[in-house]
């Protein structure tokens, strides 16, 4: 398995079909997933026909995936998952960068690190012009890594929930850096 990129503590490196009891821990932990659908259970089915194969995706426009899966360095150990990919998948222009972690994870700047390393991997590796991010406006956790990681606020909005969860009536916020801010600091 080869490495995507590495940073101090982390290791992010391509999904594969092994990774399914991983994946199936982390989108089962009610508090994981309390932003994602309200705490619901995922099966394994869905893992397998519906998670895996959208972290398994190649991007024509960088010849690579958009997910990588987060390993602790020194140990191997799994943390969870990074997604920066192209919003088209024949343009690098634009990448929706994203993060979900086990909550042993959490709290230890894991999600920061990778984030920072990401953004600057892809303003000077991959032809990034803006990385945008968003979640739900009562997670402030995910809206303080975005901040931490160089990302400022750019609006208010209300997503398409097909079933609202607890937090949800206070729509979304989307997160912003643009090449030119990124140079500029």
């Amino acid at each position: 398995m080869s490495n995507f990129l590495e940073t101090d503590r982390l290791v992010l490196s391509a999904f594969t079909a092994a990774d399914t009891d991983h994946l199936l821990a982390l989108d089962n932990d009610p508090e994981v997933m309390r932003f994602i659908n309200g705490g619901r259970p995922t099966s394994r089915e869905a893992i397998e026909t519906r998670v895996l194969p959208r972290l398994l995706h190649d991007y024509p426009c960088w010849e690579t995936r958009g997910y990588w899966a987060a390993r602790e360095k020194t140990t191997g150990t799994f943390l969870g998952w990074f997604e920066f990919r192209p919003l088209d998948e024949h343009s690098p222009a634009v990448v929706e960068l994203g993060y979900r972690l086990n909550q042993a994870a959490w709290g230890h700047g894991y999600a920061t690190e990778g984030s920072q390393a990401l953004i600057h991997k892809g303003f000077t590796d991959l032809e990034v012009e803006r990385v945008t991010a968003n979640t739900m406006a009562v997670n402030t956790r995910s809206r303080r890594v975005m901040e931490k990681s160089g990302l400022s606020f750019a609006r208010n909005f209300t997503g398409d929930w097909p079933e609202a969860i607890e937090g949800s009536e206070h729509g979304e916020v989307e997160y912003e850096l643009t090449r030119t801010e990124w140079e500029q600091r």
